[in-house]
């Protein structure tokens, strides 16, 4: 099958097509025609070597961490998934590879896709869906009433958890240029700034939740927005030793995430608010959670481009660039 693969950690690097063996199927696995997938950022920094830490890839790789697509074939213990099933996934770390005609994906992983939405529109979904699902559902426990600072609103995630925190209930404050103002103000936002010209932490106070996408300047700003007791989830990094441990690192890999997190960490707690690394994971199950909220139209996919699978690197680049609005997504059918 044809595959966009990466040779080699590098920031100049550029993926090359290849022609590479079919997906091993496993007995708990479901092989997906893909029909449509997405760049995100964290392929890039994937690419560009940012996450060996986190994630010690071995070289030859196939980046991609959306699917959307057909169901070709099932492993014998599969139970929720049938040949020709319309799906959609976030495939698991050490997993991935949805730059490529197919992937298999654990059973757990896939969910039915939403029935109004085109397979680039649900490739659009399953990274952003299930950070913001993790990190203001079950991470943060946003209720109605609550107020949430949320970074880079025209951005793939931000474009999804605006959408997600209205549904909840909560007062919706973002960061976006002008010239998007117009479009984060349709998704839901109720306070907008001007990042260019205005300085968010001089407009925002009394925040229950902040979802920190940016830098280390900008999150060491973000403490100061949020009221006492307030919880700010960072999907940026560093990551934090309770990070750490939920992935098992080894000791000297959890004294230097301790070490790189220690300054925000003691801001947090001198500011009386809370701090945590998001790293989100695969689940079926939270994007069946998130199907009926698109299915019902409180939340719609933003799609800034669609690149043919031919141009992969051009997408990547695109992603790079950071002019995308909402997420860019390659059509592969």
């Amino acid at each position: 099958m044809k595959a966009f693969v990466l040779d080699r950690y590098g920031k100049k690097e550029t993926l090359r097509a290849a022609e590479v063996p079919e997906p091993e199927l496993r007995e708990d696995d479901v092989l997906i025609e893909v029909h449509a997938t997405a760049v995100n950022l964290l392929d890039v920094k994937l690419r560009n070597g940012e996450f060996k830490l986190i994630l010690p890839y071995r070289t030859p790789l196939i980046l991609g961490h959306d699917v959307a697509g057909v169901v070709v074939r099932v492993g014998p213990r599969v139970r929720q998934f049938k040949v020709g099933d319309e799906v959609y996934a976030r495939p698991d770390d050490f997993r991935i590879g949805t730059f490529a005609e197919r992937i298999a994906v654990k059973e757990d992983s896939v969910a039915i896709k939403p029935k109004n939405i085109t397979m680039e529109e649900a490739a659009s979904i399953p990274l952003v869906g299930l950070t913001a699902w993790q990190a203001l559902v079950e991470r943060a426990k946003l209720k109605a009433g609550q107020k949430v600072f949320i970074q880079a609103g025209s951005g793939g995630v931000g474009t999804f958890a605006i959408q997600l925190a209205k549904h909840l209930g909560a007062t919706v404050a973002t960061t976006t240029s002008a010239g998007n103002t117009a479009l984060v103000k349709s998704l839901g936002a109720d306070v907008i700034v001007d990042y260019k010209k205005d300085h968010f932490e001089e407009q925002l106070s009394d925040c229950d939740v902040v979802l920190n996408s940016q830098d280390g300047k900008t999150l060491s700003k973000s403490l100061g927005v949020l009221k006492p007791g307030g919880h700010l989830i960072s999907i940026s990094g560093p990551p934090d030793p309770q990070f750490a441990r939920d992935i098992k690192a080894n000791w000297l890999v959890q004294q230097v995430m301790r070490a790189i997190s220690f300054g925000v960490r003691w801001q947090a707690q001198h500011l009386r608010v809370g701090y945590s690394f998001l790293f989100m994971k695969a689940s079926g199950s939270q994007l069946r959670q998130i199907t009926p909220l698109i299915e019902s139209g409180a939340i719609r996919p933003v799609i800034d481009k669609v690149f043919p699978f031919d141009a992969t690197n051009e997408a990547l680049a695109y992603v790079e660039s950071g002019r995308a609005k909402g997420k860019v997504v390659i059509k592969l059918r």
